[in-house]
């Protein structure tokens, strides 16, 4: 059996990242319960798990382009599939260091699948497809992370216990990971399409050396700082408004992904939702009208999502991309934006402990991260000119 369908390939991989959502967020939402199972009382010892699972995102991330290189992308994303299954040493580990070794390598996992999304796509998908495709793709862990705060009671009571359902998640993904193996992929290897077609070997010191990478990584590291901040801090500090921004972010993708259908312009709509986010970042940060909250809440997740699609197309539309040069570009990509992101939740953490558990400052810090969106629009190209879309001129990320 040869899988060979572009449309249920891409449904192998959507249903992937959703299935590593939930089995992600269903481990943190259990997470009381496995500590309690393994006696463990500390909170240090939580927050080393999330530092681990951060670690593994920048690991894997910046690694992606050499499980590539080594296995070939089908193979890649094998790997990432059966990383990912091996969530299910969660709810049964033995000990504290067997439940650390589970989260890093599920989440590797995960990090690795968001990178291989893009050369798949490149793969499978005409030019005029690919920013729908990427915007679903998008999608797909808030539609896993919605699931499960939605519904996981639910499941538990359908499965008959929390560590089933986790179980569940990674029996489904093991099930993907294997129909994986029976998707076609042409016989023209990556690296010999771009000797082919004349393009030029891009490797990771090219991508470092290339300008375009960390004005597109900057740009959206701020906000991937505040949205980690947000699940992350935003609760201690009183504001409880994920599931709102969750559910929008949702809508702000569809909306996005038909948008970006009918307007091939991609930085207006960058620059315009970055601006909207800072204004709702302050509004939800610093009033105390639950309505103000509730409202900016919503905003956000419509406005962080909706120019997403357009985000993640700039670099499928730019001149001589290929599946090599593409996973190289996201690779440092997320392994940038995770390391800000890592820097600014450590420096936020700080500015409470400096000011004795006061949030204001805190929040004037991630007010100020979040608008990289917005600023960084300005150093964008624009891969389809409104002036003429006949006669491309943006750059190339040689």
């Amino acid at each position: 059996m040869n899988i060979s369908n572009k449309y249920l390939v891409e449904a192998i991989v959507f249903l992937s990242y959703v299935l590593f959502a939930m089995a992600w967020v269903g481990g943190t939402a259990s997470m009381s319960q496995i500590m309690a199972n393994l006696e463990l009382t500390s909170l240090a010892s939580a927050s080393f798990i999330s530092g681990a699972v951060t670690f593994a995102k920048i690991v894997g991330t910046f690694s992606a382009a050499y499980f590539a290189i080594r296995f070939g992308i089908k193979g890649a994303f094998f790997v990432s599939c059966l990383l990912v299954t091996l969530g299910l040493m969660t709810p049964y580990a033995p000990s504290y260091d067997w439940l650390l070794v589970s989260r890093f390598l599920m989440g590797l996992g995960g990090a690795l699948m968001i990178v291989y999304f893009n050369p798949i796509v490149m793969n499978w998908f005409a030019v005029e497809e690919r920013a729908t495709i990427n915007g679903l793709n998008a999608v797909a862990f808030n539609v896993g992370t919605a699931i499960v705060l939605w519904c996981m009671n639910d499941i538990n009571a359908l499965t008959g216990s929390w560590q089933n359902t986790l179980v569940l998640f990674s029996f489904l993904s093991g099930l993907l990971a294997i129909f994986w193996l029976f998707v076609k992929f042409d016989g023209t290897s990556s690296a010999a399409q771009e000797k082919q077609e004349g393009a030029v070997q891009y490797s990771y010191k090219s991508g470092i050396t290339d300008s375009f990478n960390w004005a597109y990584a900057l740009t959206y590291s701020g906000l991937l700082a505040f949205y980690i901040c947000l699940f992350t801090f935003y609760p201690t500090a009183g504001i409880s408004a994920s599931k709102w921004v969750i559910g929008a972010g949702i809508i702000g993708t569809i909306a996005g992904m038909l948008y970006s259908r009918k307007i091939k312009q991609r930085v207006p709509v960058i620059r315009w939702s970055g601006l909207i986010q800072t204004v709702m970042v302050i509004g939800l940060s610093f009033s105390e009208n639950a309505l103000i909250q509730t409202g900016s809440a919503i905003l956000l997740g419509f406005f962080i999502f909706f120019p997403i699609t357009a985000l993640v197309s700039i670099p499928h539309e730019m001149k001589k991309m290929s599946a090599g040069k593409i996973t190289v570009v996201f690779s440092l990509f997320w392994s940038i934006s995770y390391s800000v992101a890592t820097l600014v939740l450590w420096l936020f953490g700080l500015v409470v402990d400096w000011h004795q558990g006061d949030f204001f400052y805190a929040f004037v810090l991630i007010s100020f991260v979040s608008s990289s969106f917005f600023l960084g629009s300005f150093f964008l190209p624009e891969t389809n000119p409104k002036s003429d879309l006949s006669d491309k001129t943006e750059p190339t990320t040689e």
